[in-house]
């Protein structure tokens, strides 16, 4: 309920300071003690009580803020809302972290809320399943049109599986549940995160983000699922 998400926010903030008061200021560290530590914005699907929580722990001296509790099974929807309406509440010269993100379009959407930083276990989980990321889109490698394809899962991409193997023989490792193909599988789409945001960092610096934005989605999505991708 409301009233339980408020009462959370109250929690979230009040442990927040105590972390502070125990970890000490960020700028008088012991040695060996050099962890940053981050404030997380909870709130769960209420704005108000997202902007509460974000602008208490914007108060605070975090070294950066995250954005906790969202990618968690709601609706893209509610997840790219409640993104834009808090990174912009957090301090701009300090990190803002979103937690538990993810897919390529959740990424552009975050970026261009101003969100700087994401982890997640999709690379490697996909990878697990045989699912290759692409800037074309996903591929399942388990699918029998791979079985003769020779080309390479991305044809510019620098990774070990791209530049030695083509799909056909990473399908069989896939199939066979050789451990290769599992290997080679997370280390493309590990490249594959790393090349988009260098792509990402790039594009921002050249000031050309929304045309390189724009051309991600359409790539990756296709030209409809694209044009909801950019509303949203």
């Amino acid at each position: 309920s409301r009233d339980q998400v408020a009462a959370a926010v109250d929690r979230t903030v009040a442990w927040a300071q105590r972390c502070l008061e125990s970890f000490g200021s960020r700028r008088h560290h012991s040695a060996g003690h050099e962890q940053a530590l981050f404030g997380i914005v909870q709130g769960g699907l209420e704005a108000e009580e997202r902007e509460r929580c974000a602008e208490a722990l914007a108060a605070l001296d975090f070294v950066g803020y995250a954005i906790g509790g969202l990618s968690v099974g709601e609706e893209k929807e509610d997840l790219h809302r409640l993104t834009a309406l808090t990174a912009p509440m957090l301090p701009q010269n300090k990190a803002r972290y979103l937690m538990g993100v993810g897919f390529p379009e959740d990424i552009l959407a975050a970026v261009n809320a101003g969100v700087d930083m994401f982890d997640c276990v999709l690379p490697t989980r996909l990878a697990r399943h045989g699912t290759i990321l692409t800037h074309g889109g996903r591929l399942s490698l388990k699918n029998a049109r791979f079985a003769d394809d020779s080309r390479p899962l991305e044809e510019d991409c620098p990774c070990a599986a791209c530049v030695g193997f083509s799909r056909a023989y990473l399908r069989h490792l896939i199939i066979a549940r050789e451990m290769l193909g599992f290997q080679l599988a997370t280390e493309h789409n590990l490249t594959f995160y790393q090349r988009l945001m260098q792509g990402i960092r790039a594009a921002i610096e050249a000031q050309r983000w929304e045309d390189h934005r724009r051309d991600l989605l359409q790539h990756y999505l296709g030209p409809a699922e694209a044009g909801r991708a950019r509303e949203s």
